[in-house]
C-alpha cells in the first residue's frame, strides 16, 4: 500500500485492520507514533484534516534528513577507523623488527644474534639491530661495551658514535664511552674506521681514541678482562677509571681535590666495593670514605 495514504488515514483514525497491519509494518513507524505523541502535548488548533497531514508531512521530512546523513557519515568513520588501525599495524610491525638490549648499572648480560653470532654486554650498555635485515645487512648499533664473537659470514659491522668496526669472522671488543673509543683483537681481523683514522687489526692488537688522540697498544689475554668480573686500564685519566667503578657498582662517587686527568694503570673487581676501592684509590696516594647511601668520595690522603 501506499506509505502516503496509510500515514494520512492513520492520522484520520480511519485505517481498517489490514491497513492498521500494513502501517505497523513501515520502516518508520515509530517515529511516526514519537511525532504524534510529542504533537498531543500542545494545544491542538483549527487545522482540517488535509492540512494536518501536510503539517505532518513536513516534519517527517524534516526529521528524516539528519538520519540519512548520520548513515551517510557512519560508513566515512568506519573507513577512517580502518585506515588508522592499519597504519597503526603497519608501523607496529617496523618497528617491531628493531630489537634492542641494554644493561644496567652492575649488570652484565649475553645474548645470540640472528646468525648465531655471541654478544655480551657489560653494564649500563645498550645493543640495537634489525633482525629482519640480518640476512641482508649484519650490522649492530652499540652505545657502552660489549664483546664479540662472530659467526663467518657476510661483512658484521659495529656502529658507534666514534668508530665503525668492521669484520667478516672473529672476536673482538669494543668499548664506547664518552670521549672514549676502544677496540681489541682477539681472533681473526678487524677494520676500524672512525672520522679521523683507519686501521687493521689483528689478533692482540688495540686501537685506542681517547680525548681525541689515538694509541695503539698490544694485549696478550684471548679474552677481556671484564667478562671475568675485572675492569683493566692501562695509561687511562683516573676519571675513566671512576666513571667504569660507578657503572659496575651502580654508586656515585665524588672527586675532592683529585686531579682527574693523572693517568692509572691497573684494576679492580666486581664483587666487593671497599676492595675496589682499595685498588683504585692505594697506587694513586688517595684515600676513600663511604656513606650509609653508598655514596663515596675520594680525596686525597693527608696521612
Amino acid at each position: 500500500m501506499d506509505k502516503e495514504y496509510l500515514i494520512k488515514k492513520w492520522l484520520n483514525d480511519e485505517l481498517t485492520n489490514a491497513e492498521k497491519d500494513a502501517f505497523e509494518q513501515l520502516d518508520d513507524y515509530k517515529l511516526n507514533t514519537d511525532i504524534l505523541d510529542a504533537a498531543q502535548h500542545f494545544k491542538a488548533s483549527n487545522f482540517s484534516n488535509s492540512k494536518d497531514f501536510e503539517t505532518f508531512k513536513q516534519e517527517y521530512e524534516s526529521n528524516k534528513i539528519p538520519i540519512k546523513k548520520l548513515n551517510w557519515f557512519k560508513p566515512l568513520i568506519q573507513i577512517a577507523a580502518a585506515i588508522v588501525i592499519g597504519f597503526g599495524i603497519y608501523f607496529y610491525a617496523f618497528n617491531n623488527a628493531v630489537t634492542t638490549f641494554e644493561t644496567l648499572a652492575n649488570q652484565k648480560s649475553s645474548l645470540e644474534l640472528p646468525d648465531h653470532s655471541k654478544v655480551t654486554l657489560n653494564a649500563l650498555s645498550q645493543i640495537t639491530f634489525n633482525k629482519d635485515d640480518w640476512q641482508q645487512k649484519r650490522e649492530v648499533k652499540l652505545n657502552g661495551e660489549a664483546y664479540f664473537i662472530v659467526e663467518k659470514g657476510s661483512t658484521f659491522n659495529v656502529v658507534t658514535k666514534t668508530g665503525i668496526v668492521t669484520v667478516v669472522g672473529t672476536e673482538f671488543n669494543v668499548k664506547q664511552r664518552q670521549d672514549y673509543f676502544e677496540v681489541k683483537c682477539f681472533e681473526g681481523v678487524v677494520n676500524v674506521v672512525s672520522s679521523s683514522t683507519k686501521r687493521t687489526l689483528r689478533a692482540g692488537d688495540t686501537f685506542q681514541i681517547l680525548n681525541g688522540i689515538f694509541i695503539e697498544d698490544k694485549t696478550v689475554f684471548k679474552t677481556p678482562h671484564w667478562i671475568k668480573g675485572i675492569s683493566s686500564f692501562n695509561e687511562v685519566p683516573f676519571k675513566v677509571v671512576v666513571d667504569e667503578l660507578e657503572r659496575q657498582y651502580n654508586v656515585s662517587i665524588t672527586l675532592k681535590d683529585v686531579n682527574y686527568s693523572r693517568k692509572f694503570t691497573g684494576g679492580f673487581n666486581h664483587n666487593n666495593l671497599e676492595e675496589a676501592l682499595i685498588s683504585i684509590t692505594k697506587p694513586m696516594g688517595l684515600t676513600y670514605k663511604v656513606s650509609t647511601s653508598n655514596d663515596v668520595v675520594i680525596h686525597e690522603n693527608k696521612d
